[in-house]
């Protein structure tokens, strides 16, 4: 079963700030709370297409995550998890930010993920995935609120 999970939120900060933290693919730790440490394998530029991410997270997990789209004019990155996250199977994200041009301080963001799961365990991640990018959200609200 292909499921889409689409998260969104309101940033109190200009998109080129947002931005900032969004593209740089090896600032995770920079941003987002239970990530300890990152690194670009191959000592290739974080920005380069078809680069590779691998992060510690705090539970003692190891993700890699391979750059797919990084698109300056559209404040696009896409990318995708490398080791199958079972029950998740070709997981991609996309985080997309808009300006708001109602004022000229604040940026939409939204986060998308698609991926292959059993119908018996969309809930269940839906609702997971949900909750870790309102964490996300809510780290970046924070940072631009200081």
């Amino acid at each position: 079963m292909l499921v889409t999970v689409k998260t969104s939120s309101v940033i109190n900060a200009p998109i080129e700030q947002v931005w900032g933290k969004i593209r740089d693919f090896n600032g995770l730790p920079n941003w987002y709370p239970s990530v300890i440490d990152s690194h670009i394998e191959n000592n290739e530029p974080s920005d380069k297409i078809g680069c590779v991410r691998s992060f510690n997270r705090e539970d003692g997990l190891t993700l890699r995550e391979k750059l797919l789209e990084i698109d300056e004019q559209k404040h696009i990155c896409t990318y995708l998890l490398l080791e199958p996250n079972k029950p998740m199977e070709d997981y991609v994200c996309t985080i997309q930010l808009l300006p708001i041009t109602d004022g000229d301080h604040t940026t939409y963001i939204e986060w998308l993920a698609n991926f292959k799961c059993l119908p018996e365990e969309e809930p269940e991640l839906r609702q997971n995935l949900e909750k870790v990018f309102q964490i996300g959200f809510d780290a970046l609200k924070e940072i631009f609120s200081r």
